[in-house]
């Protein structure tokens, strides 16, 4: 997958709230498929396919210990995304800055013309 595919599977897949849900749930640590589906009104299937979704974007893994299918959830692909937004984070605040300087020139020359 390329960069670029990486981050639309990224974003694709937090877009959905109830992927952000089961994710939230693993930041608690590790969980089953059952576990994951307890809170949500939905089908182990409905919830299963979420959870492809979210491995597919690199987002949690799943391992196999005997009969469960512990899932965890995995930093790099959240890594990747949040770089890529810091980089246009520090885009828009070096506008803003921009922006408040010449706001400030203006309410100064403001101020000289009104004395």
């Amino acid at each position: 997958m390329t960069e670029s595919e990486r981050l639309d599977a990224t974003f694709i897949a937090l877009a959905d709230p109830t992927r952000r849900a089961i994710l939230a749930r693993l930041t608690e640590g590790e969980r089953t498929v059952m576990e994951l589906a307890e809170p949500f009104d939905m089908s182990q299937p409905a919830i299963s396919k979420h959870l492809k979704m979210l491995e597919r974007a690199g987002l949690i893994s799943r391992s196999r210990d005997a009969q469960r299918r512990p899932c965890k959830i995995e930093g790099a692909a959240l890594k990747e995304a949040t770089d890529w937004l810091e980089n246009y984070r520090k885009v828009w605040e070096a506008n803003f800055s921009r922006l408040d300087d010449l706001l400030d020139d203006l309410k100064a020359k403001r101020k000289r013309e009104q004395h």
